[in-house]
């Protein structure tokens, strides 16, 4: 039998590197990343433009100070930043679908020539 060497742990580490799915989930990290702070600088915005005076209206000076203030912060953080990524996607698929309908818009010059050949054969069946 042929004595076969194991692979060396270098080689086994550039087999793993170099596979596509490597280099995907890395990308998907980072623009994550990325993407998580647009998200932590909008929701900010949005707590300190709408929330705060809402809460100092209201007469309430910190909800952290109530016996389940904790849990009731952490459901309005959740709140909002559901609704932050709702809006951001909501944008971005609105973006996709105006783009898709205009590529999706047929040639007037395709068109004109299929109703032309659609007319002549038309005339073709009838014997004019």
């Amino acid at each position: 039998m042929a004595n076969r060497r194991s692979p060396s742990l270098l080689s086994d580490f550039k087999d793993f590197i170099n596979k596509g799915n490597v280099v995907d989930l890395a990308v998907a990290v980072v623009i994550g990343a990325a993407f998580g702070k647009v998200v932590d600088a909008v929701v900010s915005l949005v707590m300190t433009s709408a929330l705060e005076p809402a809460l100092k209206a209201a007469n309430v000076d910190s909800i952290n100070a109530w016996p389940a203030g904790a849990v009731i912060v952490a459901l309005i953080n959740f709140v909002v930043i559901a609704f932050v990524v709702f809006m951001i996607v909501r944008a971005i698929e609105s973006a996709k679908r105006k783009e898709e309908a205009v590529e999706a818009a047929p040639d007037p010059q395709a068109v004109l020539a299929s109703a032309v050949t659609r007319l002549s054969d038309a005339l073709d069946r009838r014997g004019l």
